[in-house]
Formats: C-alpha cells, structure tokens, sequence
C-alpha cells in the first residue's frame, strides 16, 4: 500500500503492507513544501527501491485529497492518477481533517486555513459529516459546537479557542501518509475504491487565482 499526502505546508509518502487486516508501515518519506512538483514521483521511486518494490508490487494507493494548499492538492492527485493508470492500481482518496480527527479519535478537527480561517469538520448529532471553512464569525454563529477539536497547529488552535472557550483542543502531530493509510484499511478491505475519472480535489475554497482573477472581487477590493 502506498500513501501520499500533499495538502500541507509539508508532505509525505509511506508504504506499508496488509497484514491480518492491518497496516504495517514500512517506511515513510517527508517531504518539504512547495517542491512537490519536483520531489513526489522521485520520492516514491526511491521509497518503492529502497523495500525492493517496483510500482508494479503496489496494490492500492490511498491519497489524501484535501483540504489544504490548493496546488498541493492538485499536484498530488495528478501525480496518483498518472502512477495508478497504467499499472491499473485502485486508489482510496481521504479528507486531512478525516484523518487528523481519527489520530486522537475525536469526531471534529480543525486545520489552518490561512487568511484567518480553519478548515473544520463537524459531526451532527445524526451521525453526519459536514466539513467547512470558517473565520472566527462564521465560528461563532454555528450552533454546533463539539466538545473536543483535534488540531496540529497553533493558528488552528488559536482560532478555535477564541471563538470556542469551552471547546476541549486535542493537540497531536501533523497528519501524514501512514496516518491516512492506517485509517483507509476497512475501505481497502472493502473495496471500496475511487473512480480515477471522477477524483477530483476536496478544496472547500477556490484558489488565489480564481479569487483574485474573478473581476467582480477585483472590482470589490478597489471599491
């Protein structure tokens, strides 16, 4: 099983292997920001080489598919299409806010979202999921308020608590490649896989070059 993450202001590639119904990690490469273009292919070439693997060994990549930095979004789903396609392999794609709330076991989380914002994900009292993107008064009018938020950076934290206070804030690592493959095992097992033709990026908002290349919000910050 292959893993690739390149949502955040960091990334990662893992490899693992079902055992018994379980991920066993075998390795993990970080990789920095804002170079995935030029390091993620190489990245997974070198990892596959290093355990002895060709992409051809691969049997599922899961991919997390946002939300987070728009090109890192779309390089990493590009970059999975363009390696699963000619081998055939079956992708799983998974939130980050999916995974960072399943590495503390809590049913919300939240990440930083730049421009004093956090990407949020909730759950309903139904049982629902709703992820979102939210300022501090966006925060404040919802009436859904969890009573513990997974966070793995301080703006997250920071938004949360002030617009939050009596929201319990559950600290932990930055999510990463093996983080979203121990969480996609029961899909995987499952078969429950991703059609390549329809994957597209879980972006929550549009990209700077949308926004500001829009000409009504060009007109709108002159006015």
């Amino acid at each position: 099983m292959l893993g690739v993450d390149t949502c955040g202001p960091s990334g990662s590639v893992a490899l693992a292997r079902l055992e018994r119904g379980r991920a066993r990690i075998l390795g993990q490469t970080e990789l920095a920001g804002r170079s995935y273009s030029a390091t993620l292919v190489a990245a997974v070439g070198e990892l596959l080489a290093r355990h002895g693997l060709k992409l051809a060994d691969v049997g599922v990549i899961v991919v997390v598919n946002g939300p987070g930095s728009f090109t890192g979004v779309r390089v990493g789903l590009s970059a999975v299409k363009g390696l699963a396609e000619p081998e055939q392999i079956p992708v799983v794609a998974v939130s980050r806010l999916a995974v960072l709330a399943a590495k503390v076991g809590a049913s919300s989380a939240a990440l930083d979202a730049h421009r004093h914002e956090v990407f949020l994900r909730l759950l309903g009292p139904d049982g629902s999921v709703r992820d979102l993107l939210a300022g501090s008064e966006e925060l404040a009018a919802l009436h859904l308020r969890p009573a513990k938020v997974a966070v793995s950076d301080d703006e997250a934290a920071a938004l949360i608590k002030s617009a939050w206070s009596g929201t319990e804030l559950v600290r932990c690592g930055a999510p990463t490649a093996s983080d979203a493959i121990q969480l996609c095992v029961a899909e995987i097992v499952g078969r429950k896989f991703a059609d390549l033709a329809l994957l597209d990026g879980h972006y929550l908002r549009r990209s700077d070059a949308e926004i500001f290349g829009d000409p009504m919000t060009a007109k709108a910050r002159h006015v």
